[in-house]
């Protein structure tokens, strides 16, 4: 039986992550875990609270509140995705707006936040067999999975495939608003003081700015079909030694 490995996918907004992580447990019918999402929730969540606005945030009252957050992924069959249920309702739709998209970064910065969500995210990993897209989970959630990807594009190319995405589902925006929210996310990801966005020193990069979806698979297949061929070969010679 060909050995679960965990995959990590890291990378910066609308980069298609989730695109690739979503592909790849298909593919190889593993568990899909978007991290981003949680997070995203926890911000829709703050926002129908009033704990934070464009102006401030109460971040005492965010961390309290963190005992009231319930957060779970459930499939739907007619999408054929799993969707966010924040607290026991469908907030798919909600939590891929601007709005959220704008407040994100508030609530994810703050390190009881993200203790609380690698914990849960942790725990999902532990069962082998994990697809896992984020900012920090090749660095901080899988430091040891056995095949890291690190996605990044220019900037342009991401604005414009993230408005096509939200105009799709419906979501009123300006490629402006969506190219300032990139712009945003990025300067707060890569220098807040908790887990900030770093390729892990082990991470295969992949820039897709050119490449179709179909290319970016395919290479991505191919490192993970070396990976496990490798961990095969130790195996085996590892088994071979022990018989010795």
């Amino acid at each position: 039986m060909e050995p679960k490995i965990n995959i990590a996918i890291d990378g910066y907004s609308s980069c298609g992550k989730s695109t690739l992580a979503k592909a790849i447990a298909k593919e190889l019918n593993y568990i899909y875990t978007d991290t981003g999402a949680m997070y995203r929730a926890f911000a829709l969540f703050a926002l129908q609270n009033k704990l934070i606005s464009s102006e401030e945030r109460d971040v005492p009252g965010l961390i309290r509140s963190l005992k009231n957050l319930y957060i779970t992924f459930r499939y739907n069959p007619d999408s054929k995705i799993s969707e966010v249920h924040l607290n026991g309702q469908n907030v798919e739709l909600e939590i891929r707006s601007i709005q959220v998209s704008n407040h994100v970064s508030q609530v994810s910065d703050i390190p009881e936040v993200r203790e609380k969500l690698v914990k849960q995210k942790q725990r999902i990993a532990s069962s082998r067999g994990v697809v896992m897209d984020g900012r920090d989970i090749g660095t901080v959630v899988m430091p040891d999975a056995e095949v890291k990807f690190f996605m990044a594009a220019d900037k342009q190319v991401r604005a414009q495939r993230r408005f096509d995405e939200l105009m799709s589902k419906g979501v009123e925006t300006t490629i402006s608003e969506v190219l300032g929210n990139i712009e945003m996310r990025d300067e707060i990801d890569t220098n807040r003081a908790a887990d900030p966005l770093r390729k892990a020193t082990d991470a295969i990069v992949i820039d897709n700015t050119t490449l179709t979806l179909e290319e970016q698979f395919e290479f991505a297949m191919r490192q993970i079909d070396s990976a496990v061929s490798q961990i095969e070969k130790k195996s085996l010679e590892l088994s071979d030694s022990v018989e010795q």
